[in-house]
């Protein structure tokens, strides 16, 4: 498994788009959570008048889950755009990020021995979801069989997270750099958290990985 490059070419131009997109994507956002709120406003009153036909409650509730999801891509597209700050913490456990960010989704396999480190353990746990969301999750495509273990790499005092048994090709793009819709850029800025921690990420066939530095 060789670690992947972040790409360099025209890099300044593109966080410069980045960057002038942000306000944008902050006005749009606003919109849609306003949209959002006459949805739901549609739906209570939906549900107290009782004469309604339940295919309409039903449509009205698609409005809003459609406009809430659409706000979450906002959100992390505005997030993306922005100057990345960590808060770093010295001894995070970084197993116990890993189990809650699997949540339902999957129990990892855990090794033996410590994973504390110095990281910002909101900004790396959201990392970690969103990376579990996309490769496991059935409505981004993802495979409910995959499997997730974390371990350490003693000679070089790191921790290696690997997201295993996934359907993919071998020779196929990085799912980190393809930002092919809201699941390319969730793992897009998975990968910018994961290397400002001074880490990597890895692909494949089957397998995606994060490596991120421990303490000594």
């Amino acid at each position: 498994m060789k670690p992947l490059q972040q790409p360099t070419q025209d890099a300044e131009a593109l966080q410069e788009l980045g960057r002038a997109s942000v306000q944008i994507i902050h006005d749009l956002k606003n919109q849609l959570n306003g949209l959002k709120l006459y949805a739901t406003f549609l739906r209570k009153r939906h549900e107290r008048g009782g004469e309604r036909q339940p295919d309409e409650l039903e449509t009205v509730g698609k409005i809003a889950a459609g406009l809430e999801r659409t706000a979450e891509d906002m959100a992390v597209l505005v997030r993306f755009g922005r100057p990345l700050e960590l808060r770093r913490a010295s001894e995070v456990d970084l197993a116990s990020l890993l189990r809650a960010a699997a949540g339902q989704v999957a129990t990892p396999d855990v090794g033996d021995g410590s994973f504390r480190g110095e990281f910002d353990a909101e900004a790396l746990a959201a990392a970690l979801r969103d990376i579990t969301a996309v490769l496991h999750g059935a409505d981004a495509g993802g495979d409910s069989n995959a499997t997730i273990s974390l371990r350490r790499d003693e000679p070089g005092g790191s921790a290696v997270i690997e997201w295993g048994g996934l359907q993919s090709e071998g020779g196929a793009a990085s799912p980190f750099d393809t930002f092919a819709g809201s699941a390319g850029l969730r793992m897009a800025q998975a990968a910018r958290v994961v290397r400002a921690h001074g880490g990597s990420v890895e692909h494949a066939a089957g397998t995606v990985g994060v490596r991120l530095p421990l303490s000594q």
